[in-house]
């Protein structure tokens, strides 16, 4: 994908800024950060495109690979400015989306909210037909209920149509019919079918899944539409690429087609860029730590692997409560994401404490020191305010001003404090709430957080990351070259892949191994055709799973297994593998009892050996000269000081570097506190460690 000549365009949007990096031959990067354009988000990106050009002294042509990611459809499914969805099911079945799961995700609250099903039971319709659990036919379609259900739609002016029936992961015959039917009599509207998007077991989760996407479809694809007129107009014909939630790269037919696989795609890149680092350093446990302008996204990585999921929760109403939002099947990158970025407004509660977040002062009107009409304070205020903050190097200019009065009137004032003590408290709240955030979903897989390597990036993530890897404990504190625009960094390193499912219900004991062999060989033609599209000269990797349980229990394991064509001998090596992963997650394994396989699943994805270039400096014991002072606030001895500020650049061959110090480079500012020092590693990453002295 890359020629001798030819340039790669990472493009992320976030919910505060849009960042832009490009990619040259020879492995240098050029960046830019600019505010986001919620009303027309493409229009931040045609913008940054010419800018990051101009600085690189590049043409459009020289483009060779566009990749990119968003948080549109995230922010649509939790805004609830999706398209208007008709949901066609089995008729009698047409509240399986208000009644969900039947469970209470908060026991000892009488008046929980549930999360709102997406489409109004007057546009959930049902379809007369009816599947078994093996797939046969037991009713046949009603064309007539079809049309019946079509004249309700024209009549509520419907957008989107989004069709699940029961059973249909196994045979998606009536699925595949009603959308036939669908498109000659509206040729006009998007239709999405659940035995594509979600062909799996457990009706609530694939019915939400399916209802998600087409309620996201016709926005994304008008969105995808507008970047594509966009790029033409500049004479950019480059392969444009998508990431998705699972961390691969997807084209734009795909998107189109699948837009709820695009969820969480900025932060996934985030993840990857870390997982990269962490292997090529060869660390065996790290943590991800992604600190923007709106969010803080966390993610375990063990052994240069980020944790992979298949189901992901969307717009839920009790924040970070599991089982409150709307359940997504998809491939996803596990992480968390909580309102703690530069922009999360503080305020003090009813009870005099300060709070921040999750509320953000987004990209507008932003914080109160970029001077666009903010005037609640945030984050950035407060490290402005302290001091954290390298002004020249921040995309455009900050108001110190603005960011103290703000201070002030919501926070000093209300609790008889001074404004640098405002400040103090809301930068140790928002630390503590990532700290907290961090441990609490360590826990949720048994592990420990302590002696573990904190990777940090984003705008905001290497002001607080001294900070925050104390609280946790952490071993090193890493930041990487371009910290500030990490994520679209990751995506550069991003592989093209696609995963497909089937849920196939069997007993181990009772293996049809040619129809698992027929299920693998299906999946893998599905897949193919996706990955090549993407990347058409590429070698291919295959990983394969398995989702099991022992008999009767209502929860699964999801098992990696050969790459293999099945016989009887992989019985017993599947029980093996189970067994050993179950013993692993809950310390023992159950006796004599049978061992089910729910769903089975393949991943295509392109080979590829990304590697950060090694540093070919020279280290000596020579002092780095400062090219500023600034004042900045030392919490330990409660007084303003006069810190040292140094370029990123005149750290190379030095030895270290020791706090109190500021560390300025593009978009960002490393802070070196008390007891820290800091130096360069062989992958040029800023290196944050406790000192001796």
């Amino acid at each position: 994908m890359n020629s001798e000549n030819s340039l790669r365009l990472a493009i992320d949007i976030g919910g505060t800024f849009t960042d832009l990096v490009l990619e040259t031959p020879g492995k240098e990067y050029v960046s830019h950060k600019l505010l986001t354009n919620h009303d027309n988000p493409e229009l931040s990106i045609l913008a940054g495109i010419d800018i990051v050009l101009k600085k690189a002294n590049r043409s459009p042509s020289e483009l060779s690979l566009i990749v990119h990611g968003t948080t549109l459809a995230t922010n649509a499914l939790i805004q609830r400015r999706g398209a208007k969805v008709a949901f066609l099911t089995t008729q009698g079945h047409i509240d399986t989306l208000a009644i969900a799961r039947e469970e209470r995700f908060e026991q000892y609250d009488i008046n929980i909210d549930k999360a709102r099903p997406l489409v109004p039971r007057y546009l959930r319709l049902p379809i007369t037909e009816r599947l078994t659990r093996d797939g046969e036919i037991f009713i046949g379609l009603k064309t007539s209920s079809i049309l019946k259900a079509l004249k309700t739609i024209k009549k509520e002016a419907a957008e989107s149509i989004a069709v699940g029936y029961l059973h249909s992961y196994i045979n998606p015959k009536h699925e595949l019919e009603t959308r036939e039917i669908l498109r000659h009599h509206r040729p006009d509207l998007d239709i999405s079918i659940s035995s594509e998007v979600a062909p799996e077991i457990r009706e609530y989760e694939r019915f939400s899944t399916t209802v998600c996407n087409a309620y996201v479809q016709p926005l994304m694809a008008r969105y995808l539409s507008r970047i594509k007129a966009g790029l033409e107009k500049k004479d950019i014909y480059a392969p444009f690429l998508l990431i998705t939630s699972g961390g691969g790269l997807t084209t734009l037919e795909t998107a189109r087609k699948f837009p709820i696989r695009l969820v969480e795609s900025g932060p996934a890149g985030g993840a990857i860029l870390a997982s990269k680092l962490s292997s090529q350093l060869g660390s065996n446990a790290s943590l991800s730590f992604d600190m923007g302008g709106t969010t803080a996204k966390l993610c375990l990585i063990n052994a240069g692997e980020p944790r992979l999921s298949r189901q992901f929760e969307v717009d839920r109403s009790y924040r970070f409560k599991k089982g409150s939002g709307l359940p997504l099947k998809i491939p996803v990158i596990e992480m968390l994401e909580i309102g703690a970025g530069g922009g999360s407004i503080a305020h003090v509660d009813k009870i005099s404490r300060i709070k921040v977040g999750p509320e953000s002062a987004g990209s507008s009107p932003g914080p109160a020191s970029y001077n666009l009409g903010g005037s609640e304070p945030t984050v950035t205020d407060a490290d402005l305010f302290q001091g954290k903050m390298v002004v020249e190097n921040f995309p455009f200019d900050l108001n110190i001003e603005n960011a103290k009065k703000a201070i002030n009137k919501h926070i000093s004032e209300k609790l008889g404090i001074p404004d640098i003590d405002s400040a103090l408290g809301v930068a140790e709240v928002v630390d503590e709430n990532m700290a907290s955030a961090a441990r609490a979903h360590a826990a949720e897989f048994g592990l420990d957080l302590g002696e573990r390597d904190l990777i940090a990036f984003g705008g905001a993530a290497p002001i607080h990351a001294a900070r925050l890897g104390d609280k946790l404990r952490a071993k090193r504190i890493l930041i990487p070259k371009n910290a500030a625009v990490g994520s679209a960094l990751g995506f550069l390193l991003a592989a093209a892949s696609y995963e497909v499912v089937r849920s196939r219900h069997m007993n181990l004991q009772e293996l049809n191994f040619d129809l698992v062999n027929k299920i693998y060989e299906d999946m893998r033609e599905e897949a193919l055709a996706i990955v090549t599209k993407a990347a058409p000269n590429a070698t291919l990797r295959e990983v394969r799973q398995i989702s099991m349980r022992y008999a009767g229990q209502g929860h699964e394991l999801n098992i990696k297994i050969p790459n293999e064509i099945f016989s009887e001998d992989h019985a017993q090596i599947l029980r093996d593998l189970f067994e050993t992963e179950y013993s692993r997650v809950y310390g023992h394994k159950l006796q004599k009892t049978k061992i089910e396989i729910l769903s089975w699943m393949l991943t295509l994805f392109e080979d590829t050996n990304s590697l950060f270039p090694a540093s070919k400096s020279n280290k000596t014991e020579s002092q780095a000269e400062p090219i500023s002072h600034q004042k900045f606030y030392n919490s330990q001895t409660k007084e303003i000081i006069e810190a040292p500020v140094y370029e990123r650049a005149m750290i190379e061959n030095v030895s270290s570097v020791k706090g109190p110090a500021l560390i300025a480079e593009e978009q960002t500012t490393t802070v070196v506190p008390i007891g820290f020092k800091c130096y360069l590693d062989s992958l040029d990453n800023i290196v944050l460690e406790k000192s001796d002295a």
